[in-house]
């Protein structure tokens, strides 16, 4: 039987840092201690030395992702990737010690352009839904990708200035859409306005 390397937040305790990290750990603490954490899981460190000594993911890894997001959509009654009622997660790094600066997030997990519109169609706030694919974008094109954040910003002036605006606050939905697709083309994602559903393989 393959190792294990993924627990739900319901597992461990403070104690286990150096198989959950620092972040897993402490989660895992405040689920102990009955404190409200949304339900979530973590991929173990030995995950992590596995890949760095191998440069492959561990053997089942992809599987037990599979298994826990089905598990999370079971709970919460939310589809990864599915334009009606979404699940959106993110991924945080944990290390057992913390290390400011080095450890990256990617936020909004699971949103793509169809989810995008119809978090704009049902939540009548249009804006924050393409903002949302917005940041997704960036960060997954940035941490996952490795695209220099010049490129980005590049882009981001391009588009601020098209719609004489002076930050991405004030852009409104048809310039962020434009921005979207100019930050998918550098993390090389479908365009925004193609609607192909992605599943982010972070």
């Amino acid at each position: 039987m393959s190792q294990r390397h993924i627990y739900p937040f319901t597992f461990g305790d403070m104690s286990q840092k150096d198989l959950l990290g620092g972040k897993g750990a402490n989660l895992a603490e405040m689920v102990r201690i009955g404190l409200p954490v949304p339900p979530g899981f973590t991929i173990a460190t030995t995950a992590c030395r596995e890949y760095l000594k191998s440069g492959e993911f561990p053997s089942g890894l992809r599987d037990e992702i599979a298994d826990s997001l089905a598990s999370l959509e079971k709970e919460l009654g939310k589809s990864f990737g599915g334009a009606k009622n979404p699940l959106l997660v993110s991924v945080r790094s944990g290390a057992k010690f913390s290390m400011p600066g080095m450890m990256e997030t990617v936020l909004n997990v699971g949103i793509t352009p169809e989810v995008a519109q119809s978090m704009a169609d049902t939540s009548g706030n249009p804006r924050f839904a393409w903002d949302s694919y917005r940041r997704f974008i960036e960060m997954y094109g940035k941490i996952v990708c490795d695209v220099a954040p010049d490129e980005f910003h590049k882009v981001e002036t391009r588009t601020l200035t098209t719609y004489k605006v002076e930050s991405l606050q004030l852009l409104d939905v048809e310039g962020l859409k434009v921005l979207a697709d100019g930050l998918s083309r550098l993390s090389k994602l479908p365009p925004a306005r193609a609607f192909q559903p992605i599943l982010a393989n972070t």
